[in-house]
């Protein structure tokens, strides 16, 4: 087992249950764990919601941590996962000045290599949206920057494992 700190991908499913984001995340909190993204959404199980959260840590208290989620009542079930076990993707969102798509031929080019693409265009601004990985985000933002950026929102990570997790058979079933 590594004693060395390590990005995590934390997958947990759940019942959809009011309050339990602040007991899971009092969870990071009372061990000084900084939570680099947390995204919250449907499982493809009806009716059980999944939490992904990504922190960086040594597997052993990865493991300790596992533990402390499982033991909340509404969690069905938690797994852990290293970036090479999962497939994954952040996507973001820009709001930048109208003029700056016409006026600065540069930035069609920008948007073009980065494999972007823009979502909306008025006469004051437009969007553009982009999903990857976190580096060619921040590449894109600093790219982006240089021309003045209104509004920036990045999400949390999403992700599947490249494994089967063995948790249909369990959600199966919770289910019936």
């Amino acid at each position: 087992m590594s004693t060395e700190k390590q990005l995590y991908t934390v997958s947990i499913y759940t019942e959809n249950n009011i309050g339990l984001l602040n007991r899971i995340s009092a969870i990071f909190q009372r061990r000084h764990i900084n939570i680099e993204s947390l995204n919250t959404s449907p499982s493809e199980i009806e009716g059980v919601s999944r939490f992904t959260v990504v922190v960086k840590m040594t597997e052993e208290n990865m493991k300790k941590i596992i533990g402390q989620i499982e033991k909340q009542i509404e969690v069905i079930k938690a797994f852990y996962h290293n970036d090479e076990e999962t497939i994954y993707q952040e996507s973001c969102i820009f709001k930048m000045k109208s003029d700056l798509l016409f006026d600065e031929r540069q930035i069609q080019n920008i948007i073009k290599e980065s494999n972007a693409r823009i979502v909306t265009v008025n006469k004051d601004f437009f969007v553009i949206e982009k999903s990857g990985k976190k580096e060619e985000i921040e590449l894109l933002y600093r790219e982006l920057s240089v021309f003045g950026i209104m509004q920036f929102t990045r999400s949390g990570r999403i992700s599947v494992t490249k494994e089967e997790m063995k948790i249909s058979t369990l959600l199966e079933t919770y289910n019936n």
